[in-house]
């Protein structure tokens, strides 16, 4: 395997979480770029590892090319270089590849490649696709996992040689195929090959993750309550699973139910975290939806619940039940 690049060996020593910014639009639905800056450079000084802009939780589907490569420059100003700035990339190849040139140009250090549009490819369609967006700039390439883009082993052994792809990001769950997958490119290509929890509440699964070897996690939840997101990323880390099952039974359980109430939550109740924090990030756009007033005041609640567990441990009160 060729060696490590910068951005694999920033982002292989799990410092903090990985920090997935919302992105920012003003009262008339335009990008807020000021608000935004605010947003990724208060994430950095509260211990990010790296930045993932203009992604799933960034709403990289609403966003024009146009004001993509503006989010994604204001990403890399509010980092100031402290830590690593990887962009999304997707759609059809050709849009994919666009995205790609422009988040080089906005000085992104790698690029997150998310699932073709729509369409359900074989396996050697996806390995084209992916290839011809890693030879597409200079930047280290980190495939995404999900929906119509499940790799077999034998193709993620295909994409970690390519020099190019440095790791997988999981936002299938499917532990069965991931243990076969790290196995398959440990055996045949090396070990220095990243892996990522991607799920949307990847807290919920970090100690089924950690059991195979996988440490590296995407968190909205540090969006809006980055303290309780360092805590839980700090025990689990240390092996304090005592403080990883409090968080999990009195604040992240909880946490993905109410998700789970509304579709396009992964998001639009992120987004109405970071608001509740103080800083107006604005509404999501079309097709998603803004959460109840009923389920923001839960998420309110469950935010200060999560805090007081920090402080007493055993006040889980009847987040376990």
């Amino acid at each position: 395997m060729p060696p490590l690049g910068p951005l694999a060996a920033r982002l292989g020593i799990p410092s903090g979480p990985l920090f997935f910014p919302v992105t920012a639009y003003g009262p008339d639905g335009a990008v807020d770029l000021d608000t935004y800056r605010t947003h990724v450079r208060r994430g950095v000084e509260a211990g990010a590892a790296a930045v993932f802009a203009c992604c799933g939780t960034g709403e990289f589907h609403a966003l024009t090319p146009e004001e993509f490569e503006e989010c994604v420059a204001a990403a890399v100003e509010a980092t100031e270089g402290r830590v690593p700035v990887v962009a999304g990339a997707g759609y059809g190849t050709a849009l994919a590849v666009r995205y790609a040139r422009a988040a080089e140009r906005a000085g992104a250090d790698g690029l997150l490649a998310m699932p073709p549009y729509l369409v359900v490819a074989g396996q050697e369609g996806l390995l084209r696709h992916y290839s011809e967006l890693a030879d597409a700039t200079s930047l280290d390439v980190i495939v995404y996992q999900r929906d119509n883009a499940v790799f077999t082993p034998e193709s993620v052994v295909a994409l970690a040689r390519h020099p190019k792809v440095i790791g997988l990001k999981d936002g299938l769950g499917d532990l069965d195929l991931m243990q076969r997958i790290v196995s398959a490119v440990r055996t045949d290509v090396g070990d220095d090959f990243l892996y990522f929890n991607g799920l949307p509440t990847a807290e919920l699964t970090g100690l089924a993750y950690r059991g195979i070897g996988i440490t590296l996690y995407s968190s909205a939840v540090f969006c809006f309550a980055p303290d309780i997101a360092q805590a839980f990323h700090k025990a689990l880390g240390t092996g304090d699973d005592a403080m990883v099952n409090r968080l999990v039974d009195g604040f992240y359980r909880p946490l993905v139910e109410l998700r789970n109430q509304g579709r396009g939550y992964a998001v639009s109740l992120v987004k109405a975290g970071v608001r509740l924090r103080g800083l107006d990030v604005g509404e999501v756009r079309p097709p998603l939806h803004e959460p109840s007033e009923e389920h923001v005041k839960q998420l309110a609640e469950l935010v200060e619940r999560g805090r007081a567990l920090l402080e007493d441990p055993t006040d889980n009160e009847d987040g376990a039940a």
